[in-house]
């Protein structure tokens, strides 16, 4: 059996990767839910809606990439958090607005939860509205 810090490592690179539900799934409970008080992602419930919401961010980003700072995890409480640096520049097609041609660099942080040895839930902490302004989007 992986630990929990193995497979929230291999959840992260998947993905931040573009990887989607298809490349992020086997790290996951079927059913693990998702939060963030972000507003692009205010509707998003489920890991698999956001896993896939970060594929379609590629596209738009298709330079995306990620710089991570820091890796924990919290035995005792079953969870392993991940902050990291997200960076890339609006060259492809999709988003709110034509590409702009403006770059990003934004932090974030991942709390994913864990029951057994998959993530049931992950939170998002980012500041969505520094990062729209940035890309152009606002």
């Amino acid at each position: 059996m992986s630990s929990i810090t193995e497979v929230a490592m291999q959840f992260f690179k998947a993905c931040e990767a573009g990887g989607g539900w298809e490349g992020c799934k086997s790290y996951c409970k079927p059913d693990a839910t998702f939060s963030a008080q972000a507003e692009p992602l205010a509707a998003t419930q489920t890991l698999q809606q956001y896993a896939d919401w970060m594929k379609g961010l590629m596209t738009i980003l298709p330079d995306g990439r990620y710089e991570l700072k820091s890796f924990a995890t919290d035995a005792e409480r079953k969870n392993v958090c991940a902050y990291g640096v997200f960076k890339g520049t609006h060259r492809g097609q999709g988003g709110p607005v034509p590409p702009t041609g403006k770059s990003v660099s934004t932090d974030y942080v991942y709390v994913m939860e864990f029951d057994g040895d998959k993530i049931r839930h992950m939170t998002k902490t980012w500041h969505a509205g520094l990062a729209m302004k940035e890309l152009g989007w606002i």
